[in-house]
This record gives structure tokens, sequence and C-alpha cells, in this order.
């Protein structure tokens, strides 16, 4: 097998913060939507939520997000699971959006 295509969970998180909410200029990494990130092979599986569940963009993003993973040399297949607990709260976000945003703690 040749490993040079072996994907890592480094490679993961820097396609993750490509994508964005359209909503909100922040990448869905900082805005602390993104639970997880497993590797299973050359499959990406990424838990996430939205900020609100009546999100109308979730089909919008979670199609963004498996086109970019997908775009990754060696990716098999790119699962996206939306999830609402733990909920969303603007404290997920980092510190960097939180600034950007206006969002004082």
């Amino acid at each position: 097998m040749d490993n040079s295509l072996a994907i890592t969970e480094a490679d993961v998180y820097e396609v993750l913060r490509e994508c964005y909410d359209p909503e909100i200029p922040v990448n869905i990494v900082d805005l602390g939507l993104v639970y997880a990130v497993t590797l299973d092979g050359a499959n990406i599986n990424v838990t996430m939520t939205l900020t609100a569940p009546g999100c109308h963009l979730g089909a919008m993003i979670t199609q963004e997000i498996q086109d970019k993973l997908l775009g990754l040399p060696g990716c098999g297949d790119a699962n996206v699971e939306i999830v609402w607990d733990p909920p969303w709260t603007p404290h997920m976000m980092s510190e960097e959006a939180r600034r950007k945003l206006g969002i004082d703690d």
C-alpha cells in the first residue's frame, strides 16, 4: 500500500478551515462547529453541528465539506454527520473568531 497518499487529521482540518457558514465570515473550525474528525482508512468522517437547528444552509454546508474533502488525494469517501448534542454556543468559538465577530467573553 502506498502511504504517500495517507490522509492525516491535520489535512482534514486544513480543508475544513476553507469551509464557511455563508452567514458568518468565520470558518467552521474556528466557529467551533466541528466536534470530531475520524479517519477509517481512506474514508473521512466528520461530526459537526450548526449554529442553530433551524439553519436552512445545513445541506449546502454539508455538500461543500464533502466536495472539498473528496478533493483530497487518497480520499475514498467523506461523510458528514450533523449532531445537536452538545448544542453549539458562541463560547465554542476560538478567541480569534470571537474577536473578529466582536463577541466578548
